[in-house]
Formats: structure tokens, sequence, C-alpha cells
């Protein structure tokens, strides 16, 4: 597994233990990293160390949304080809537009995961609104370390799994001090960028009225001025020391010379803590945690810290004073210890390579698919279909018509026969089979739809459902068949229908259009996922273009459809003798899906296309050629649909 990594917080060295974790999971790695990036209120230079899979690029701009880098080493670096793409950036994000657009200019075909922590739902401006859109449509996966964010991206319109997983901390560097209860001069903290929004005055005032108290100020900021006149202000200076930034095994030994950590954050309109990173490294460092109530916070504390309202320096005072008893500071220390492995970086790095292999496809799905067939009268034909697959596959037969000969075909070949309690159409059918196996407990399970008049064996579907996961975002996989008696190979790849395809056909220039639109649905496998995110079929469509539909709803949220070269046969013409009941749902199923795709002047383009297309055959061609056009002709300009539902073979 070689995965491409972007991150530009990197250049903090503590913060590329994720990378080392993974390459130690067996993950081929490479990183993109800052060459130089504001980190604690400093501008931090990456230096590699050891690590050799990181690589440096030049920026401009210092926003974590709005900047661009050198584009040479991503131009390179997806010139390696590797299987996934991981941008540890936000979807609205220039440097993820920038990356994306390499993507698409080096026709690199892997998929890619994003990173977001924004838990408060903004509507940017444009073009950062249009970057979130189009990226969030294409990504295979984000991963967020905070649930409110993924509600947010799901709002937004993201389709694919939002995965919860924190950030991390090295618990071998981060570990507690050999001490069992706190100074007798308590030593509270705070570490952190020096902002107005860190709520770092708010402790210097809770601190004016504890003389006791010893403060200990790590980071840096633009506020780091007015704060040492605060606390000059408040008669406090002598009891303040202000560290400035530093990481790693320093920042270690400061948190194992602190009491209590305090955290006093204060939402604003347009930030919330997103995660707490200090939180979690103080819990592993032994120190209890005193919190403002806000954002991913008490996400991440649990009942190992005391939360207090925002901005209340009383209740900071209270709070701190609590945490500062023996007792309680032993009990908040133990439960920190306890918790504090959750964030350990080892989990963190199983966690994230547990969403690369979800979506490389590499686990796979562990069931062997469902069989669904939807029946409608004789089942002759279902008989045969189900005895290629009897005993090696689980099957479901959906009866529309309610025939007990269909249900003692069902019961001889081991299948699950459910009666429909109607003709609900083929959509209707499905849905009724995908619910049933949904209650059933086999939601999880990819399912082959199977017509009636479709024959192949289970070695074959085996095939399709490898083809199906090769990789994550493969919606269905059609089979490729052949007639039964005269062996020849039946189209299974057609274009989406449109207007202009319409019109291609009415000037004879169709055979032009062989886009792969979609797969037949004689024989088709989707999957699990795929219908967990998209539902089922639409039951408007009483009869065809229903799996069209879907599969174009698919082709819209980033999904691909393939076909999978394999041994099946398909008879056709399952509605029966008669052509003009074919055809009438044929068309009336057309009309529906261009009015829904396309709208009313689509489907007035549509109809246009298809009157002159008849009206000309129905001149030029002669017996059942041209009786055929003149029954189409009849029919687009009635309109399919109210046609089909004159005759009562449609509802209205």
């Amino acid at each position: 597994m070689r995965v491409l990594r972007i991150a530009h917080h990197a250049v903090v060295s503590a913060w590329r233990e994720r990378e080392r974790r993974l390459i130690n999971q067996g993950v081929d790695v490479t990183l993109i990293s800052a060459a130089v990036w504001n980190e604690g209120g400093r501008d931090v230079a990456l230096e590699a160390e050891e690590d050799g899979f990181v690589r440096a690029a030049r920026t401009v701009g210092r926003h974590p949304s709005v900047f661009v880098c050198d584009p040479r080493p991503i131009w390179r670096a997806i010139g390696e080809k590797p299987d996934l793409i991981d941008l540890h950036e936000e979807p609205n994000a220039m440097i993820t537009a920038e990356t994306l657009l390499i993507r698409w200019l080096r026709r690199c075909r892997a998929p890619y995961v994003l990173y977001s922590a924004q838990n408060i739902a903004k509507r940017y401006p444009i073009p950062f609104r249009w970057i979130e859109r189009v990226s969030l449509r294409g990504a295979a996966a984000v991963y967020v370390c905070n649930n409110e964010a993924g509600r947010i991206l799901h709002e937004k319109g993201l389709r694919a799994p939002a995965v919860l997983i924190p950030l991390g901390v090295d618990t071998a560097v981060f570990a507690p001090a050999e001490r069992a209860a706190p100074h007798t001069e308590p030593v509270v903290g705070y570490i952190g960028r020096l902002q107005a929004h860190k709520g770092v005055d708010v402790l210097l005032r809770a601190a004016a009225s504890r003389p006791h108290w010893q403060l200990r100020i790590t980071g840096d900021g633009p506020q780091r001025a007015e704060l040492e006149a605060l606390a000059r202000t408040l008669g406090i200076a002598d009891r303040v020391r202000f560290l400035g930034f530093t990481t790693d095994e320093d920042l270690a030994s400061r948190y194992r010379e602190l009491d209590v950590l305090a955290v006093p954050s204060l939402p604003t309109t347009s930030w919330l803590e997103q995660f707490c990173r200090v939180a979690v490294e103080a819990m592993a460092s032994g120190v209890p945690v005193v919190a403002s109530d806000t954002g991913a916070i008490p996400d991440v504390v649990g009942d190992s810290g005391i939360l207090v309202p925002p901005g209340d320096a009383a209740a900071l005072v209270r709070a701190i004073d609590e945490t500062l008893s023996p007792e309680r500071w032993t009990q908040l220390r133990e439960r920190g210890l306890a918790r504090a492995p959750q964030f350990a970086w080892d989990a963190v790095a199983a966690a994230q390579r547990e969403m690369y292999a979800e979506v490389l496809g590499e686990t796979g799905n562990a069931y062997a698919p469902d069989v669904l067939v939807v029946a409608y009268g004789s089942p002759d034909g279902l008989d045969e279909s189900l005895a290629a697959l009897s005993g090696r596959l689980p099957i479901t037969v959906v009866d529309n018509s309610s025939l007990p000969e269909t249900q003692d075909v069902a019961n001889r070949h081991g299948a699950r026969y459910i009666d429909a309690g109607g003709n609900r159409g083929f959509a209707g059918g499905v849905n009724i089979g995908l619910r049933a196996l949904a209650d059933a407990g086999q939601g999880d399970r990819d399912v082959l739809l199977l017509n009636p008049d479709a024959r192949i064996d289970a070695d074959a579907v085996a095939v399709m459902q490898r083809a199906l996961h090769v990789h994550p975002r493969v919606a269905a996989v059609g089979a490729t068949q052949t007639e039964p008696d005269s062996g020849a190979r039946v189209r299974v790849w057609w274009p989406f229908p449109s207007p202009w395809g319409a019109w291609l056909e009415a000037v004879g220039l169709g055979p032009l259009n062989r886009a792969k639109g979609f797969a037949i649905g004689s024989a088709l496998l989707l999957n699990a996922r795929a219908i967990a995110e998209l539902g089922g079929l639409d039951e408007r469509f009483f009869l065809y273009a229903e799996e069209t539909d879907w599969q174009y709803r698919a082709r819209r949220h980033g999904w691909s459809i393939r076909v999978a070269e394999v041994s099946a046969t398909h008879e056709g013409a399952g509605t029966g003798g008669d052509p003009s009941i074919r055809e009438g749902h044929f068309y009336a199923s057309g009309e529906l899906y261009i009015r829904k795709h396309y709208g009313t002047l689509g489907w007035q383009v549509f109809r246009a296309a298809g009157v002159c297309n008849a009206a000309v055959r129905s001149l030029l061609l002669r017996g059942a050629r041209g009786a055929a056009a003149r029954r189409r002709l009849r029919l687009f300009v009635a309109g399919p649909v109210a046609a089909r539902s004159a005759a009562d073979d449609l509802p209205r």
C-alpha cells in the first residue's frame, strides 16, 4: 500500500509520528510538508532528521485554507503512482484544489481522502465554496477529529464515509512524573497559542485571586505582550512565567512540572476548539485538565477533567481548587492516564490504515453476495436461472405475481420466497427484497440483481465480486452476456439517455455515441456500500430505466461502473410477446428518466427528437420495422407516460 500524504503542519517533528507508525504497520508513506510554517506562534522550519519519507515544499500564504505550495514536489510524488492520496487539509483549502488539479493533469486515478476539523457550519466565499463542493464530491472518505465536522460535511453533500480518527499523542514521550500529590504551591499551566480566543487573560484574572498559584505559560503569539502587561497590572508578574514555544522532550518536561492544565478557550462566531491536543498530552502526562465547556473539548476530556463555562474566571478558580484537593487530583489523574491510550499514535495509525484498506478495497466484502430475483409470470425461466446458483449462493425471490408455482420453484432451490402482494414493478420488487435482506441482518452484503431470463453460475459471480472490490468506489459490475440460442454477444454497455443523444439518433449519428454510461441490469452486482449511500431503486420507474437511473446517480456521487468478462446468457423480452406493451413501458420509463434528470425542457427536446426520428422511419421503412416506427411515433406524439396511463398499464 503506497500512500502520498500532504500535510502542511508536518514541520513539527512530533506531528510526523502518525507517518512513522503507519510505516511500522506496513504502509509505504511519502509525506509532503510545508518547508516553513507558523506553529505555536512562531515560524518552524522543517528538519527531516531521520524521516526520509518527508519532502519539503515552499509555500505562499500563511492561512491553512489560503495557501499554495511549489507544485513540483506534488507533481513528482503523484508521478510515482501512489495507491491513495491522503490530503490532510480542509476540503475548501487552496492546497486541496492545487493537489486535485495536479492529480487530474497527471491522469492519476488513485482515490483520495480528505481531513476536516471544522466544527462550525460555514458558508465560504467563492472560490473556496466551489473547491469544497468539488473535493467532497470525489472524495473516497474524509477523516475528522470531531463528530460535528463529519455531520457538517454530510450536510454539505459528502456521500462518502466520515471516519472519526483523533489526533495522537506519543505516550512514550508524554509520560507521568513519579509523584502522588500536587505541589504545596500548585503549578497551573497553559500550553498553546497566545491569541484572544484562547482565553489566557481569563486564566490570569483567575490566578490574581489565588496568591499561592504559580502560572507557567508555554507558547507564543500576537497577544503575548498584552498578556505580559496584564500580568503586571494584576500584580502577579512575579508568579507568571512566559516560557515561549517548545516541542518534543522539552514540552513533555513542562507538562510533568504542572499540577493542573487550564484550557480556558473562548468560543467565537468563527472558531471553536476542534480537538484540544494539549488536553490529550496532559492526560498522558498524568496532569488533570480544567477546560472550557466548548467545541470538541468535552468529547476529548470525557470524565477525566472538569469543564467550566467559557470566560467565567470565578468558575475556573473553583474548578482548579477542586482539582487540587489531593483525593480529587488523584482520581482525575488516574482517569486521564486510563483514557490516554485511545489517543496513542499506534491506535491512531491503526485506524488510519484501516480506513486506507477500506478505501482501497483490501478489506473487500467478507460475504458472498445475495442473489435477488424479481419474478413475474410463468416460473419456467426462473427454474433454470436458480438451478445455476442453487446451493452456492443465498437467493431471495420476490414474486410480483403471487403464484404458488413460483413459490414451489423457490422452495425447491432453497431460496427465500417473498410474495410482493401485487405487481410492484421491478424497482418495487427490488426494494422489497433489499428491505428484507436488511431486516435479516444482511444489509452489509453485496447484492446481485438477476433477471429470471438470465443465466450465470456462482464462479462467474465471484469474478464479478472481485471486480467490484478492486477499487473502493465501484458501485456496480455488469456481466458480459450472449444470447442462449445463437451465442451472439449481447450489448451490455449503453450511454445514458440524454436530449442531445436523442438528436444524434434522429440524424443518424447514433453509432458515434458509444460512451460506457451504464451496464444493463439483467445481471448486475451492486456494492453494499453504494446501496447504503444511494438507497434502492426509484419506484417511479415501473419497468425499464430503474437500473439506468441508479447507475446515473452513482456516477454523479463519484462512483464508477464496470463490466466483468464472464460467461452468462440473457434471453430478453421479459414482458412477454406483445411488442406494444414492452415499447409502452420502455418509452414511458424513458420519459420519466429524462424529466427527472433534465427537466421539462429537456424532455421536450428529447421528445422532438423522438418524433422526428419515428416520423422519418415510418415513411422509409416497410413491414415490421415500419410498423414499430409508427407505434413509436404515436407514443411520442401522445406522450409515453400519458399513453401508458390511459392504457392502465402504469399509474398516473
